[in-house]
């Protein structure tokens, strides 16, 4: 295989590093759409949780007060 010229190699390596941004650009895409997935996921488990406080709170609530301990001393 014959040498390439300085310019010859200035190109490949463009080349080269054009493949690799493009792979990077698509690599970025698709971890920002796992983040916004995520985060709607995040999102609505939170909204969940707030709600089961919300019925458990409620529950507790309708429970009828401890009685009071005796005291036998």
């Amino acid at each position: 295989m014959a040498s390439l010229s300085p310019l010859d190699q200035i190109a490949e390596r463009v080349e080269r590093l054009l493949v690799r941004h493009e792979q990077l650009q698509r690599t970025n895409e698709l971890l920002a759409e796992q983040v916004a997935a995520l985060t709607q996921e995040r999102d609505s488990l939170r909204s969940r949780l707030q709600a089961a406080r919300h019925r458990i709170d409620a529950l507790i609530e309708r429970l009828p007060p401890a009685p009071e301990p005796k005291d036998d001393a």
